[in-house]
């Protein structure tokens, strides 16, 4: 897969890091002499291009009509929208995601411009931060579906509700498939009539909403030790 990234500061220069490291082909084009300078110390020579990324001729320098994902991550959002706008109707870029910097800005990243995916850090993080809040000790291994369904994993807590049942029985919503049970190291592959036992590591597809419900049933509770903190207050 190749992928064209404009924008050579931390968040781009991480981008292409990551995914160098995976073996991805990787473009990271940048203009600022005092950024290029820091690139060169932190990236291979080939996977910078010095221009301007909103130039025409420089998107075509990087080849950008043969990438298959265009990720505008510059500092400014009419930059990141233009970015996007020209990838997909002067050069056919299948994928484009823009980085959002002002969080005001988030409604003019949309179709019209042809982001089709816009990441916003404040929305990212206040996700993250229901997550914590709602899931308890769930963590979320891999999101899919642009985040509709996700990987997650568990542990089956002492007391949870979980415990003894079959998982025909658990009553658990027809978005969430338990994928795998990982006992004493072992990874059981889960039928209807498995039963759950205390620590079991549960692997889980799931929808945000029976994320919920699958985390009320293996937990015996949410952050007690919080909750006791407000019982008291």
């Amino acid at each position: 897969m190749y992928v064209v990234i404009a924008g050579g500061g931390r968040t781009g220069m991480q981008l292409a890091t990551l995914l160098l490291s995976e073996g991805y082909k990787v473009r990271l084009i940048e203009h600022r002499p005092d950024l290029l300078v820091h690139l060169h110390q932190e990236l291979p020579t080939e996977a910078i291009y010095e221009g301007l990324a909103t130039d025409p001729d420089t998107l075509a320098a990087v080849g950008v009509h043969q990438a298959h994902i265009l990720a505008a991550c510059t500092a400014d959002d009419a930059t990141n929208l233009v970015l996007c706008y020209m990838g997909r109707t002067l050069f056919n870029v299948p994928r484009t995601i823009a980085r959002i910097n002002n969080p005001r800005n988030e409604w003019m990243f949309n179709e019209t411009f042809h982001v089709d995916v816009a990441l916003n850090q404040a929305n990212v993080l206040s996700s993250l931060i229901r997550e914590e809040m709602s899931l308890g000790d769930m963590m979320t291994l891999l999101k899919i579906r642009r985040g509709r369904y996700s990987l997650v994993e568990e542990k089956v807590e002492p007391g949870a509700r979980a415990i003894g049942k079959p998982l025909k029985d658990l009553g658990l919503p027809d978005e969430c498939i338990i994928a795998a049970i990982i006992r004493d190291g072992q990874v059981i592959l889960p039928r209807g009539s498995s039963v759950l036992q205390e620590w079991d590591e549960v692997l889980a597809i799931t929808s945000p909403e029976a994320a919920v419900t699958l985390d009320e049933m293996l937990s015996s509770s949410t952050h007690p030790d919080r909750d006791e903190e407000r019982e008291s207050v």
